[in-house]
């Protein structure tokens, strides 16, 4: 038996309205009926949206001159709040990246001028990495453009519906966590 829901949270049964994992769970009800394929629906849609507002948020930035993970850098630095700095071991916490992945960002931002690294001075083996005026710059004009890319396209669901849709994200990614094996 087939437990796929007749009805859609849009009120709809989605046949006007098909997309690509419709396709393959239709194709999985024609050789396992047997399987409820509510999971992968979900999962195969965030999974979807990811990669395609992945892809055209990565274009956006490279319009500002950096990739996706240069901008995480950035933007982490960026809402440490002034003076933008924090420690290497601050950044890769917090973007859980390898020391060594780290020190790979670090040292291209730092040639193309956008932070630079100083000695910290409580720790005389530590640096602080902090973001220069032309790091500032580009970030606030990447975060700025990747949030317009973004909201455009979550202008195709009502503000109410972009709302509770936040909100059951956030459920299902707290739940996931928690759960991790």
């Amino acid at each position: 038996m087939n437990a796929r829901p007749e009805q859609r949270m849009d009120g709809t049964d989605g046949r006007d309205h098909k997309d690509p994992v419709d396709a393959i769970v239709e194709q999985w009800a024609g050789v396992r009926p047997d399987l409820d394929t509510t999971a992968m629906e979900v999962f195969g849609r965030v999974h979807r949206i990811s990669r395609a507002m992945g892809d055209r948020t990565e274009k956006t930035y490279a319009r500002h001159g950096i990739a996706r993970g240069e901008f995480d850098v950035l933007a982490t630095l960026r809402r440490a709040g002034e003076p933008y700095t924090l420690s290497p071991r601050q950044l890769s916490g917090t973007l859980m990246l390898t020391t060594g992945g780290m020190t790979g960002r670090l040292d291209k931002l730092e040639r193309a001028g956008l932070l630079h690294r100083s000695p910290d001075p409580h720790d005389r083996r530590g640096l602080r990495v902090t973001l220069t005026e032309q790091g500032l710059t580009v970030v606030d004009q990447a975060v700025g453009a990747g949030l317009a890319v973004q909201t455009e396209a979550l202008a195709a669901l009502p503000p109410d519906r972009a709302r509770q849709l936040t909100g059951l994200l956030r459920e299902l990614l707290l739940a996931t966590e928690r759960s991790e094996p």
